[in-house]
């Protein structure tokens, strides 16, 4: 008689949980090896690289694990020679898909990114074939509930040259141009304002609303741009709601 082997449930599971977190450790590895050597080793000074190395420690990421990427970014150990790429297409329903990724082997990432949009319904194009329905910014996130008086954040943002600010989902929410993302980052800090993320992103400048079927399809393919090693960070047009993501 065929039995059921809790423990071997158990194993299983949990081999599939430790794939994901290696796999989540190498993308970060590679995001805190590409901010050292954009920058210098210091965290204090690099912000990238701070926001980066927090990032790691927030999903437990084994303190050698990040010194050694350090080390790699700068050159102080022998690394893989990483460079940033962006890959855009559109995704089902002429749905507008960037992919951004660090790569050791472009031709490698070009055809793995190119196949996941040929099989799920979408097509990889040209630099520039989406890119416009995007806006290319900074984004910085803080606790708004842990600073309560907005109009002073607000006004340390936009002294530092802001360009929006907002106030949602709990979050104070300061977009600023890409080359001015450090400046604000400064300033915020100097306030001393503790950051929740600092990133550059890609936002849709007029998200496409969608239905449920629609979304779900975008969201799986998503989530299988996202489990390719290279890949970094998926955006599209698309106005995904939490049951379309789940």
């Amino acid at each position: 008689m065929a039995g059921h082997s809790h423990s071997a449930n158990i194993a299983v599971r949990k081999g599939k949980q430790d794939k994901a977190r290696a796999k989540l450790f190498s993308k970060l590895s590679r995001y805190i090896m590409i901010a050292a050597k954009n920058g210098d080793g210091d965290p204090a000074t690099n912000l990238r690289l701070r926001y980066a190395i927090d990032k790691a420690r927030a999903v437990s990421m084994p303190k050698e694990n990040i010194e050694r990427a350090v080390k790699k970014g700068t050159g102080e150990l022998e690394g893989e020679n990483y460079e940033e790429t962006t890959y855009e297409g559109y995704g089902p329903g002429g749905i507008a898909i960037l992919v951004t990724a660090l790569t050791d082997n472009r031709a490698r990432t070009s055809g793995d990114v190119r196949i996941i949009f040929d099989k799920n319904g979408g097509n990889m194009g040209t630099p520039g074939t989406v890119a416009y329905l995007f806006d290319h910014k900074g984004l910085i996130l803080i606790d708004a509930v842990k600073y309560p008086a907005e109009d002073a954040v607000m006004t340390a943002a936009m002294d530092a040259e802001a360009d929006d600010f907002a106030n949602e989902a709990g979050h104070y929410v300061v977009s600023c141009d890409p080359a001015k993302l450090s400046r604000v980052q400064d300033a915020l800090v100097s306030a001393k304002y503790e950051l929740v993320e600092s990133e550059l992103k890609y936002i849709p400048k007029v998200p496409a609303v969608v239905n449920l079927e629609l979304g779900q399809r975008i969201a799986r393919l998503i989530d299988l741009f996202d489990a390719n090693d290279d890949v970094q960070n998926v955006y599209t047009s698309a106005q995904l709601t939490a049951e379309m993501l789940e």
